[in-house]
């Protein structure tokens, strides 16, 4: 019994210390001084609707948006509850498969396009969750884009050039292009008929 009260007692301490006192700390400190970030990221439009996370990628595959990176998620794309990468070896018969399906989309949608397609627009990155593509992935689709849209390309590839972010304090990272703000970007220059 002697040993029982102690380990009891410092149980109930450790799980209000840790389980509800340092949370809502963490928590209230977020709260104060990035709510932004601490809500999720979330981007609003106009109509006060959430559309989406600046953290999570979203799937685009109409030929008029630009498209995502691959979603490695199993039961819905880019579900952040399930997140994850595929756990392909480079030698798997799937992964071989999966990429094979995406470039043959990929040409499918655009086959005037015959540059090579940048990596990115064919393999899942390790969360399944990027919300991002390289500035390559995005300057790869402007042709099609364009097209769809009837804009010129070199309308798309400003908008484009305007969407990439540079490298954090110029070191940190690599540039990258937000699809979603991309998309929305592009809705604002001109609608996409619905089809």
């Amino acid at each position: 019994m002697s040993q029982i009260r102690p380990a009891v007692t410092l149980l109930v301490f450790f799980t209000l210390l840790t389980g509800i006192a340092y949370p809502a700390l963490v928590t209230g400190i977020a709260q104060a001084v990035m709510p932004w970030q601490a809500n999720g990221s979330l981007i609003v439009g106009g109509d006060g609707q959430v559309i989406g996370s600046e953290l999570v990628g979203q799937p685009f595959d109409e030929p008029g948006y630009f498209w995502s990176r691959p979603s490695a998620t199993s039961a819905f794309p880019y579900d952040a509850a399930a997140s994850s990468g595929s756990n392909l070896g480079p030698t798997s018969a799937a992964l071989a498969d999966a990429i094979h399906a995406r470039v043959e989309a990929l040409h499918a949608s655009d086959p005037r396009n015959d540059a090579p397609i940048p990596v990115d627009l064919v393999t899942a990155s390790a969360s399944g969750l990027d919300p991002d593509i390289t500035p390559a992935a995005a300057f790869y689709q402007v042709a099609r884009v364009a097209r769809v849209r009837g804009l010129s390309e070199a309308q798309v590839h400003d908008l484009v050039a305007s969407h990439v972010q540079a490298r954090v304090l110029g070191v940190l990272g690599e540039p990258h292009v937000d699809v979603l703000r991309l998309n929305l970007a592009l809705d604002r220059l001109t609608p996409l008929s619905p089809s």
